[in-house]
This record gives structure tokens, C-alpha cells and sequence, in this order.
């Protein structure tokens, strides 16, 4: 845990909760003046966001209300732009401009980063200038994808205040079709080379009746 990720999320209710129920001791040394900082991007962070095709992202709007949607795309479409700033491309959806309103308003923003496959998560707060398409061709042409037929309407950059690696304990493992496919390529195999084995053995029962 991070002396950012508690500066952040540790405010006077969280803290007197944890006074509460006994905890407040031991999760007092992260807010230390020699606690590691926790708010860069590392060689670690930036290899993990690379390899994801998507995260949960949550805002708050001007009323409290806190939104959370899940973002996906191509492996790699969040993009680290450097050890404090991290971007996507955002494509025309459905229309609400629910996260681009709260962003608006609130510029606030919470990433939870999955890697189901490994039982992994980084947390990522920080906050957001919205960049329209037409305002930087340069930072849009690092973000979009190529192979990407649509057309972003803005690029949502988010300045990194905190990061931390969350416990595995509670991550289920799932993989996608992707990912299975070094295991079910073998079993694949196996079943069309049973499958000709079956076709000899019935060829040839055939020719003895």
C-alpha cells in the first residue's frame, strides 16, 4: 500500500472507522512521512496496463452519485504516456455522456485494472482533462488504433495521483477464448486425430462384413 493511495482513500470517517474496529494502528505507518510514495507509473505498472483490454472506471457526479462503468478495447488501448499520465481514445457510444458529465463537473477518477487470468488488480486514482479530437492530431494519433474503423470524439488523460496493487485473495480466475486457446488447441487435436482413428476402425469393419 501506498502513502498516495492512503493520503487519499484514509479521510477522517475512514480513519475513525478504523480506530473503530482496531485497525488504525497498523495502517498508520503508511502515512508516514518515509512511506513509499505510490503515485508513478514503474516499468511493472506500465508492462501490466499494456497487456489489458479493459478496466472498471468510476466517476462521481454533481449530485454524489458515483458511476462506474466498465471501458474495453484492444489490448493496450490505455496507453502510459509517461511515469505520471496514462490516456485512452473515447468513441461515440450511447450517447448519455454520463462519464464526459461528471468529468465535467468533477474531474476526479478511479480505475480498477484486471488481469483475471494471473488473479491481479491495480488501482489507479487520479484526475482527468477531456481532449477533443480536434485539439491535439498528435495525442489522438498516439492513441487511436489503427485497425480501429471509428472515430474518437475526445481523449480522456488521466494525471496519476495514487496507484496501488490490490490482495489476489478474492479474484476469481477466468480466462477468455483468447487465452484458453493454448490449452484447448491440444485437446482440439487429440479429438480429430480420434476422430480419423474412429473413421480407419469403421472403414475397415466395413470391408469385413
Amino acid at each position: 500500500m501506498s502513502r498516495a493511495f492512503a493520503e487519499i482513500t484514509f479521510t477522517p470517517s475512514v480513519l475513525a472507522a478504523q480506530e473503530q474496529q482496531g485497525s488504525a494502528e497498523g495502517y498508520a505507518n503508511f502515512l508516514q512521512p518515509d512511506a513509499e510514495r505510490g503515485d508513478r507509473i514503474g516499468p511493472q505498472e506500465a508492462q501490466f496496463i499494456s497487456l489489458r483490454d479493459g478496466f472498471y472506471q468510476a466517476t462521481v457526479s454533481e449530485t454524489g452519485w458515483p458511476y462506474v462503468q466498465f471501458r474495453g478495447g484492444p489490448k493496450g488501448f490505455l496507453k502510459v504516456l509517461d511515469d505520471k499520465t496514462i490516456a485512452y481514445a473515447d468513441f461515440r457510444g450511447n450517447r448519455q455522456y454520463l462519464s464526459v458529465g461528471n468529468l465535467n463537473d468533477n474531474d476526479r477518477i478511479s480505475l480498477i485494472v484486471m488481469d483475471y487470468p494471473n488473479r491481479r488488480r491495480l488501482k489507479i486514482w487520479g484526475r482527468v482533462k477531456l481532449v477533443g479530437a480536434k485539439e491535439d492530431a498528435l495525442l489522438m494519433s498516439k492513441l487511436r488504433d489503427p485497425d480501429y474503423r471509428g472515430l474518437p470524439e475526445r481523449a480522456v488523460v488521466i494525471t496519476v495521483e495514487a496507484l496501488d496493487w490490490n490482495c489476489p485473495q478474492h479474484i476469481p480466475q477466468r480466462l477468455t477464448l483468447e487465452e484458453l486457446e493454448p490449452q484447448l488447441a491440444p485437446v482440439r487435436e487429440e479429438i480429430a486425430k480420434l476422430r480419423e482413428e474412429n473413421a480407419e476402425l469403421k472403414a475397415k469393419l466395413d470391408q469385413t462384413d
